[in-house]
C-alpha cells in the first residue's frame, strides 16, 4: 500500500472542529502505520503473526487495543537499527539517549518525520503565543538529545529569532537573555530556577526584562514549582510534552489556559491504560500513557507504553481547541518507589516541601537501609533568607516540612536543612533519587 492514501487522507484534516472527520483521519493513518510496521519490523510481525493478527484486521480505531505493547526494552534489545523501518538511505537523522541506564536508545527520522515534528513544534509554540517578533533562546542540551535541536527548528518555523544557547555555562546563559532581549526560554524546568539563582547572584531581576514565557519539559514538575517559577521571573510557563521514542519534544503544550496539555492527536494516538493490567481506560480515567505515532515511517511507536502517569481530557479546551488534552505528567509508574509498603513518587515529595513558606525546589531524596528497614532522607534548601544561627526557629522549620511531607505520603522521613546552593543544580534532567538501599 502507497503512501497516496495517507495524502488523501490529509484532504480530511482541514477542520478538526469535526470530530468525525478526525476520527477518520486517525483510522486512516493508523491503518496505514500499521501495514507499513508489519511489512518492515521484524519484532513488530513477529508479535503480531504471535496473536494470529493481520494489518486488515485493524478496522475501526478501537481495534488498536487488539496490537501489543511496545517498551523502552524493545529498543535496547535491538540496538541500534532493529526497529527501523525504511533503508538507511532514507534516514536523514539519527538521536539517541545518552545510555546511563543500559544501551542508549537509538530513534531515526526521515526527511518526512523531521517535517512533522517541526510542524507539531510550530503548533506549540504559536499556541503559547509566540511569533516572529520573539527572541527565543534554547538551552535544551543540543546533539544526540532530542530536545535542542526539536526545539531549535519548531522556533525557526515559526519565524522567531533562535538563540542556540544549548546547556551549560549559566552565567553566559543570563548574560544571553539580558543582552540578546530574550522574550522566551526552552530549557528545564529546574534549570531555570538555577538560572533565576544566577541572574540573583550577578544583580539582575529578571522581571525587569523582556522575558514573558518559558516553555519547560523533558522532567516532571510540580503546581508548586510553576508557582515559584512564575513569581521568579516574572514569566507565563507552559508544559510542553515528548518523548524521543516517539518524536522529541512536540508531543503535547499547553495553551494560555493552563488546563491540560494539547496532544496534536493527528500525528500521535493517545490511549490511558491500567499499568497492570494493560486495559484500556476511558477518556477522564488516571493510567498509563500508550502513545502511537500515526506520521513517523522511520521509526514507528505502535501502543508504546510510556510510563508516564495522566489521564485524557476530552472536554473542548475554553481556548477553543478541540482535540483532546492529557493532564500535566506529575510522575511516572517507573519513578515510584515502596517505602514499608507504601508508594511514593518523588513529585509528592516536592509538593509538600513547597507548601511551605520559605522552602526552595532544590532537594534530594536518598533511599536507604538501616536495622533492615528502608528509610526516606530528604536533604532540602531553604531560601537565604529563612536560614537562621536560632536552633529553634529551624527546629520549627524542620518539623513543618516533615509534617507536610508525612501528610502527603504518610511516612516520616528524615529530613536535613541544607545550607542555600549546597546541592547541586543540574543543567539538564535534574536527578533527584538516590537509591543506597542494600536490597532493592
Amino acid at each position: 500500500m502507497g503512501r497516496l492514501s495517507i495524502d488523501n487522507c490529509e484532504m480530511l484534516a482541514k477542520d478538526f472542529t469535526d470530530q468525525t472527520i478526525l476520527r477518520e483521519l486517525q483510522l486512516c493513518k493508523l491503518k496505514e502505520i500499521v501495514r507499513h510496521a508489519y511489512d518492515n519490523v521484524a519484532l513488530f510481525r513477529s508479535r503480531m503473526d504471535e496473536l494470529n493478527l493481520k494489518p486488515c484486521d485493524i478496522k475501526e480505531l478501537s481495534d488498536l487495543a487488539k496490537l501489543p505493547f511496545m517498551k523502552k526494552v524493545d529498543l535496547r534489545d535491538t540496538y541500534p537499527f532493529g526497529l527501523f523501518a525504511v533503508p538507511q538511505r532514507d534516514i536523514v537523522r539519527l538521536h539517541a539517549s545518552s545510555g546511563t541506564t543500559g544501551k542508549p536508545i537509538v530513534v531515526a527520522y526521515t526527511k518526512e518525520d523531521i517535517d512533522v515534528w517541526n510542524e507539531v513544534m510550530f503548533r506549540a509554540l504559536a499556541g503559547a503565543g509566540l511569533g516572529k517578533e520573539d527572541i527565543i533562546q534554547v538551552s535544551y542540551g543540543y546533539g544526540l538529545f532530542t530536545g535542542g535541536l526539536g526545539a531549535h527548528y519548531g522556533a525557526e518555523k515559526l519565524g522567531a529569532t533562535v538563540v542556540p544557547a544549548s546547556g551549560g555555562n549559566t552565567r553566559r546563559q543570563v548574560m544571553l537573555i539580558r543582552d540578546f532581549g530574550v522574550t522566551a526560554m526552552m530549557c528545564t524546568p529546574s534549570y531555570f530556577l538555577h538560572l533565576i539563582e544566577e541572574a540573583a547572584r550577578q544583580g539582575i531581576d529578571l522581571k525587569e526584562l523582556p522575558i514573558k514565557a518559558g516553555i519547560f519539559g523533558a522532567e516532571p514538575w510540580t503546581a508548586g514549582m510553576r508557582e515559584r517559577i512564575e513569581q521568579g521571573a516574572g514569566i507565563e510557563a507552559f508544559d510542553i510534552y515528548g518523548l524521543s521514542e516517539i518524536i522529541g519534544p512536540g508531543v503535547a503544550m499547553e495553551c494560555h489556559e493552563h488546563e491540560g496539555l494539547h496532544i496534536y492527536e493527528d500525528h500521535f494516538y493517545p490511549e490511558i491504560i491500567d499499568p497492570d493490567t494493560g486495559e484500556v481506560l476511558p477518556d477522564g480515567e488516571t493510567g498509563e500513557l500508550v502513545l502511537t505515532t500515526l506520521s513517523k515511517y522511520a521509526m514507528p511507536m505502535i501502543r508504546y507504553r510510556t510510563r508516564d502517569i495522566t489521564r485524557i481530557i476530552s472536554e473542548p479546551c475554553k481556548c477553543g481547541r478541540t482535540i483532546r488534552r492529557i493532564d500535566r505528567i506529575s510522575s511516572r509508574s517507573d519513578d515510584m518507589f515502596i517505602i514499608r509498603g507504601v508508594n511514593v513518587f518523588p513529585s509528592q515529595i516536592e509538593s509538600a516541601i513547597l507548601a511551605i513558606e520559605g522552602t526552595t525546589p532544590n532537594y534530594i531524596i536518598r533511599l536507604y537501609t538501616e536495622n533492615g528497614m528502608d528509610n526516606i532522607q530528604v536533604d532540602t534548601e531553604l531560601s537565604p533568607e529563612m536560614m537562621s544561627n536560632d536552633a529553634e526557629q529551624m527546629e520549627k522549620m524542620r518539623k513543618r516540612i516533615s509534617s507536610s511531607i508525612e501528610s502527603i505520603t504518610g511516612l516520616r522521613v528524615k529530613l536535613r536543612l541544607v545550607d542555600p546552593n549546597t546541592i547541586t543544580r543540574s543543567e539538564g534532567k535534574a536527578k533527584r533519587v538516590f537509591d543506597e538501599r542494600t536490597a532493592k
